[in-house]
């Protein structure tokens, strides 16, 4: 099986994931390219990309995606620049998958994908235990958050390039509208600090930005799909709000898990 590893990156010429995964190929606008080559190890594989498919994330997955499948690729995995690690629960203890182990584990878990009709695999968006449920350990119908996001070969979805910040709330979407299931394995999760760093979608995130976005979303897949996060996670019982979650809650009429 041939896959490919890919992480996009912009005005972060550091890129932590290659401490993790060195092997990963990174994207970059040609006119950084000298930046990160000075700041990350000899021999990384730093490729160049026009400007134009810099500065939009959906553009860059785009191209990545299009010309990893074009050259070959059976599984293309897009992560963010700051993966610290892929990790699992098991007898309340946490382990983390190996740098030695990780393209195995893409293998294994891509032929489950594969087998069960899904294009499009991922894993648990948080670290915290309460978040493993251990009599579910996989999800069809969950949402796939952009820090790790597996596609298959004959995937045929592509990034809606005017969602730049809510781009893995609409990618979940169009593959449970167009393949009916995604694959979430509950039991792994990812590490990556997600909106903590300059650069990258930071150039662009504010509360103006994020509320077009989220009313983008939401027009395009209805309210009734799309909605936004009213939980109150802070457990004091309180109804004050101190700040607007933009964060989406998806419900997708599908039946399962």
């Amino acid at each position: 099986m041939n896959i490919s590893v890919n992480v996009p990156s912009y005005k972060r010429p550091k890129v932590k994931t290659l401490d993790y995964l060195p092997f990963a190929n990174i994207w970059v606008d040609q006119k950084e390219y000298k930046a990160y080559v000075d700041a990350n190890p000899e021999g990384s594989n730093i490729i160049k990309c026009a400007s134009k498919h810099q500065g939009n994330l959906c553009r860059i997955r785009n191209h990545i995606m299009v010309t990893e499948f074009q050259n070959g690729a059976d599984v293309v995995l897009i992560v963010d620049d700051d993966l610290k690690a892929v990790g699992y629960w098991e007898r309340k203890q946490k382990f983390i998958i190996q740098t030695d182990e990780f393209l195995a584990f893409l293998e294994k878990y891509s032929i489950l994908a594969k087998e069960w009709g899904a294009y499009f695999w991922g894993l648990n968006i948080a670290p915290d235990k309460q978040n493993y449920r251990e009599y579910t350990p996989f999800s069809l119908s969950s949402y796939i958050g952009g820090p790790f996001q597996c596609f298959l070969k004959g995937n045929e979805c592509l990034y809606d390039e005017r969602l730049y910040l809510k781009e893995d709330y609409d990618m979940t979407l169009q593959h449970l509208n167009e393949y009916r299931k995604v694959l979430r394995l509950n039991k792994f999760f990812y590490e990556a600090k997600q909106s903590e760093q300059i650069g990258g979608c930071a150039v662009q995130r504010n509360l103006k930005v994020e509320q077009e976005q989220f009313e983008l979303l939401q027009m395009k897949w209805g309210g009734k799909i799309v909605s936004r996060d009213k939980s109150d996670r802070s457990h004091n019982r309180k109804k004050v709000k101190t700040r607007q979650d933009y964060n989406p809650v998806i419900r997708v009429p599908i039946k399962g898990v």
